[in-house]
């Protein structure tokens, strides 16, 4: 039987027996490593020097302003380092002592609230695992198919947030009649402020402090953020400092002329916070190669701001059918879930793709559907559908490289 019609089980004796005959061959430098005294114990754990995986980073004009993008390419599971979590800055990252920061409530309230961090940790706390996306994330596919999966779709990483309901301190503060929306601000130097809903505070947004069974990293938010669930990352407002009250929102700088979509007509969307379904093959993506023919597992991830996906769906011939992919239990609203199906690349040119569907029937669009709904003036909210072309030599490239 040729090795391209050979069942999945000949495979993996393959593969066993291949690995027997490298364990052989380096059996006596394994025992001698093992025999050798290892590095001493330190106060923080690092990861192996043999892991390379880095943030690809992209000053906007200056230093303190720009991105870092997650490499989602090298992830396992659904979980997101903290220090791989992407990042986006509009005035650098502030230095912020919890002992003396605070959180005031304040505006259409009856009892405004001067909060210390040690208040806050105080009261009962929420962990929740969630996803976070740029607004901004996948912006140049607006224009044209990028050319690794890094770079076009890094800015969004998935995390376990801990900290308290932000329900509980309005009901605590006192909202008065007529109050609509909270207006968010932070500590950082630009004054980052956002108009958030009222409904949206007291279903289920959160003042976190925690990520990832620790502090969050000052690039996060340290000593407090504003979380959002399913809402675009910029409306999470990092180094929380004042929750406003009020009966109209502020028209602030970044939810005005960034993070709002410019239509074909010249009409502007606005507060468009919700995060629609998306999802985006990793392996193979572009930039990895495959060694040669065989059995490989298709992976990626998969996400929405409108609670679970329901189903991701992989064509393997650019888009003639589709089938499911597993997806990894547990799946949790409104967080990453990794998908993964088995293929045999038989060393013919292949056009792969995924696309989710989430719970709400939403079914994620190709790009083309997108560009005639809304144009191409837009930089954000991007959720087309992502192809991969894997040439027959096993290099993997954007379909129109």
């Amino acid at each position: 039987m040729g090795h391209r019609h050979a069942s999945r089980r000949q495979i993996l004796r393959w593969s066993m027996a291949a690995g027997a005959g490298v364990l052989a061959a380096g059996e006596t430098d394994a025992a001698a490593s093992a025999r050798t005294l290892g590095a001493p114990l330190g106060p923080y754990g690092e990861r192996s020097p043999f892991e390379k995986g880095i943030r690809f980073t992209r000053e906007s004009r200056t230093p303190e302003t720009g991105s870092s993008f997650t490499p989602i390419q090298e992830s396992l599971g659904t979980i997101t380092p903290s220090a791989l979590h992407y990042e986006r800055h509009h005035g650098g990252i502030p230095s912020i002592d919890p002992s003396v920061h605070r959180l005031v409530i304040h505006g259409m309230v009856e009892r405004p609230l001067s909060l210390s961090m040690a208040d806050i940790r105080r009261l009962p706390s929420v962990t929740r695992t969630l996803v976070l996306e740029c607004g901004g994330n996948s912006a140049g596919e607006w224009a044209a198919p990028g050319p690794d999966v890094q770079r076009t779709y890094g800015m969004v990483s998935g995390s376990e947030w801990t900290g308290v309901s932000l329900a509980r301190l309005l009901e605590e503060a006192g909202v008065r009649p007529g109050a609509s929306w909270v207006i968010a601000e932070g500590a950082d130097a630009c004054r980052m402020m956002r108009s958030i809903p009222l409904g949206k505070a007291r279903q289920d947004s959160l003042l976190a402090y925690g990520q990832n069974g620790e502090a969050m990293r000052p690039a996060q938010g340290y000593p407090l953020r504003l979380i959002n669930p399913g809402w675009e990352g910029n409306a999470n407002v990092k180094w929380l400092q004042s929750l406003r009250l009020t009966d109209q929102p502020y028209m602030a700088r970044d939810e005005t002329s960034k993070y709002s979509d410019l239509m074909p007509d010249g009409k502007t969307r606005i507060f468009t916070f919700e995060m629609e379904a998306k999802s985006v093959i990793t392996f193979p993506s572009g930039g990895q190669m495959l060694p040669g023919p065989g059995l490989y597992e298709l992976t990626g991830l998969a996400w929405s701001g409108q609670g679970l996906v329901d189903r991701v769906e992989v064509t393997v011939n650019g888009g003639e059918t589709w089938q499911r992919a597993l997806l990894q239990e547990p799946r949790l609203p409104i967080a990453l879930t990794r998908f993964r199906l088995p293929w045999r690349f038989d060393g013919r040119e292949a056009v792969i793709a995924s696309r989710c569907v989430d719970e709400t029937g939403y079914v994620q669009p190709t790009r083309e559907a997108l560009i005639a709904a809304r144009g191409t003036n837009s930089i954000y909210h991007y959720n087309g559908i992502k192809f991969w072309r894997v040439r027959g030599d096993g290099t993997v490239v954007h379909v129109g490289a």
